[in-house]
Order: structure tokens, then sequence, then C-alpha cells
């Protein structure tokens, strides 16, 4: 995949240099500061430096679609006109962040004021000028009906700016990862689970990204295919990975090591980045044995990045890829039970946890049953990190369209259900009724995805990217 490319511009007025010395040199020297700092953040720059004029607006546009930029940071430094901003927006056709940042925090007014002539003072005023232009060029941004975002504060000294940056590039950055995602689409969904059905079209127009469906049958057909060496492999990563508890069968955990280095080998031969699946194998004794045995192996998947959702929840597969991808995890979850005395939720779910989020080592033990489901096997027991988590589900709205939802809460020490699943404690800062019911008033399906961080702030910013709308309820 491809490295995030960031367009970056300065604007200026032609007519100014040769009226105030070095104006234009010092404008200059502002757009490095800000190349500089921009690649702190792990992307690559694009920097056309100070644009002064309509013709060589038009040429930006140009040049930044022909770099593919994902985002343009379009940096104030002095009044410009707007003529030197449209064409370049307009033609690159990507969000745009307007960088309204003055050189220092004021202009020492003293010294100011105790320079030699009006000419020199003008020329220390334009360079302290860059909010001027900003509600000029807002106005042509609405009329032209162009998203634009901002960032007003300081070039330096001033980390609320720098914050706003980072989380826009970081938003950028898993927007470039969604776009470019292979997700698979492995089974079937659960039947008579209606809020989980999700519109794939949808998911394609907004999110980007390619859905590969597979059948279990090519699981179960790599499955028969793996070798004795490589079960052997896969078991000694599971011993470094999981606390395995004395009652799993070694026959079990044989049978759960081969599907996981047959699910390694499914991912690799179809590049997915995420994987949904479900399937009961009722009736096929090869694929119930495949499909009972994959809770370990898409565990292991998830810790490498590549997150994976059962119950064929793609809107939750999807969930959690944007929370591993803002590196905070994004465990599958849904509501477990309520402790009023506490005021806690407890949430978790069956099947694959996020080893890289857990609270200690994870134990893998065996279930007699899967609830709901066939068969038995070996499944994983943990808790997510104790500290601040974020949850994001994706909503499918009546409309027809997709918005994040939110919440930031805490995840708690405490007693668990000690069931062979994943389960936390989470405190909400507005109380776990009013978090239930703000969560539920907004028609989400049952799942969503917890991660580690309080991180709203970076995934309302990747729906402002996307176009879509964010609700935080606590």
């Amino acid at each position: 995949m491809s490295t995030l490319k960031i367009g970056l511009f300065g604007i200026g007025l032609e007519a100014y240099w040769e009226q105030f010395t070095g104006l234009q040199e010092r404008l200059s020297g502002y757009i490095g500061i800000v190349h500089t700092q921009l690649q702190q953040y792990g992307a690559d720059i694009v920097n056309l430096g100070l644009i002064d004029t309509p013709e060589k607006a038009f040429e930006a546009g140009s040049r930044f679609r022909r770099e593919e930029v994902d985002l343009i940071f379009l940096y104030v430094t002095t009044y410009a006109l707007s003529s030197t901003v449209l064409p370049v927006v307009k033609r690159a056709k990507v969000p745009v962040i307007v960088l309204n940042l003055s050189p220092e925090a004021a202009i020492d007014y003293a010294t100011f004021n105790r320079l030699p002539d009006r000419t020199t003072m003008t020329g220390e005023w334009l360079a302290f000028c860059a909010a001027c232009p900003v509600p000029e060029i807002a106005s042509v941004f609405r009329r032209s009906q162009i998203p634009f975002y901002q960032v007003t504060g300081m070039l330096q000294n001033d980390p609320q700016v720098w914050t706003a940056v980072e989380e826009w590039i970081a938003a950028a950055k898993v927007a470039h990862t969604l776009y470019h995602n292979r997700l698979g689409l492995m089974g079937n969904y659960y039947g008579g689970m209606l809020d989980i059905y999700s519109n794939l079209t949808l998911h394609a127009a907004v999110l980007g990204g390619h859905m590969e469906i597979i059948e279990v049958d090519e699981l179960s057909g790599i499955r028969s295919t793996v070798s004795e060496a490589a079960i052997a492999a896969k078991l000694e990563e599971v011993y470094q990975v999981f606390d395995v508890q004395p009652d799993c069968a070694p026959e079990e955990l044989h049978r759960a090591a081969k599907t996981a280095v047959a699910l390694d080998l499914l991912v690799e031969k179809h590049k997915l980045g995420s994987l949904a699946y479900y399937h009961k194998g009722s009736g096929n004794a090869v694929n119930e044995d495949t499909m009972s045995s994959v809770i370990m192996g898409n565990s292991l998947l998830t810790a490498q990045g590549i997150p994976v959702a059962g119950e064929y929840e793609v809107k939750n597969a999807q969930a959690m890829k944007i929370m591993d991808s803002f590196g905070a995890g994004g465990s599958f979850t849904e509501y477990y039970a309520m402790d009023y005395r506490d005021d806690i939720v407890l949430m978790g779910h069956d099947g694959p946890c996020h080893p890289v989020i857990a609270a200690g080592k994870i134990k893998l033990k065996p279930l007699q049953v899967y609830h709901g489901k066939v068969g038995k096997g070996l499944s994983v027991e943990m808790s997510v990190a104790h500290g601040p988590v974020t949850l994001l589900s994706l909503v499918e709205t009546a409309d027809g369209k997709l918005l994040f939802l939110l919440a930031e809460g805490v995840s708690e020490e405490g007693p668990i259900l000690e069931i062979g699943n994943t389960n936390s404690r989470y405190r909400f800062p507005c109380g776990a009724r009013k978090f239930v019911e703000n969560w539920n008033a907004q028609g989400p399906a049952h799942h969503c995805a917890v991660g580690k961080g309080h991180i709203s702030g970076k995934i309302r910013k990747l729906a402002e990217l996307l176009g879509i709308e964010a609700i935080q309820v606590c």
C-alpha cells in the first residue's frame, strides 16, 4: 500500500514583494517551518511553496493532482487573493485544512511603533496578517461547495495547533488505509440478526476498499494441506501469546493450530486487511471442524493488524479496522450485563479477541459448547487493559447513510465473568444507565469495537474527511 501524501502550499500576493523588502523570503521560511513539522507525522510531503498568482495556482492544482495527494494543508501566510487558492483546491479534489497561524502570539506593539517608516511598519504587519484573508477563502469555498477545515493559532510554541494537525494526518492515514483495504467476507450472516445485515455497496462507496467474498470450503481445503511442521511452529507462537490452561486438550490445541495456519495462508492468498466471518458448518463435518476451531487463529490475526469480526458483522469489522489503524486496538464487543451497584457496564464477546490491548496474558480455555452456535473448542478470555477506552460503532441509518457512533470511558479493574470469553468492566462519565440509553437511541447494531485511549477527536476528523456524521454520546 502506498504512503499517505500530503500537499502543502502557502499563499501571498505577488504585488507585495517589491513593496516590502524581505517579506517574501520571510513568509517562505514560515512555510519551511510547517514542512519540517509535518515531516514528523510519517507522510510524504509535496511542498509547492508560496503561491502568489492565479497562474501559479492553476499549475499547483495540476501538480497536486498528478502527485495524487490525499490531503492538502493551505498555510495562509499573509493577505492573498482567493483566486490564488480556488484553482489549487478545485483541481486537486481532496480535503483541505486551512492553517491560520500567526508567527508569534502577538505583535510587539512598542517595537512595531518605533519602526523608522510606515512602509516598514506595513511589511511587518503583513507578516502577522494570516487571519485577514481566511473569511474570503472560506466564503469562496462555501460558495463552491468545497469542504474545508481550520486550524487557528500560532506557528510555534502552540501545542494545540500541532495536536490538531497530527490528528488530521492520523485521520487521513486511516482514510487512506480504508480506501486500500481488502475486507474478506467468509461464510454467511447469523440467521435472524437483522441489525447486522449490511449494505456492502454503501460501505465501498463511503469507506472505499475491496470486499472479497470467500467460501468456507476454501479455508477447509487449505486446512487439509497444512503440514505438521507448520502446526508445530504455530503451537510455539500460541504458547508465547496465550496462557494455555491445563484443561486444553492436546488434540484441541492441534486442531486450532492447524486452522490458524490455514487462516494465515488464506489471508496471504487474498491479501486481506480485515475479515468478517460466520458459518455453522451443520451437516458438513469438515466445515464444522474448521469453523469450530477458528477463534485462536483469528485472535492471532487480529493481533497482527488484520482484525477479525465474528457473526459476519461487516460494520464491526470496519470499526475494528478503524480503531486498529489508529493504533488503539479494536476488540469485538457487546453488552454482557449491567452492574448497577458499581455503575459499570460489562461488555465482551465470544470469539476472537485483540491480544495487543489485553490486560495481562490471555487465557486459552476449552468450551464444551459455543452458545447459540454449533460445536465446541478452544476460546479466549481477556479484559481490555485498564485505563481510557473509546467505543466505536458504524451505524447504517434509515436514510441509507453511514455514521460513526462514539463514546469514551474507562476500563476498570474488578471481577469479570470467567466464562472463556472477552469481557471487561467499563465506566462512563455520563453513568451506566445514561450511556446505554444514549447509545441505544442512535440505533446501532448490538456489536461495537473498543480500543485503548481516548481518540474520539481523531475519529471525528476521520468522519469529516469521509463526509459522514459522527455522534458522541459520552
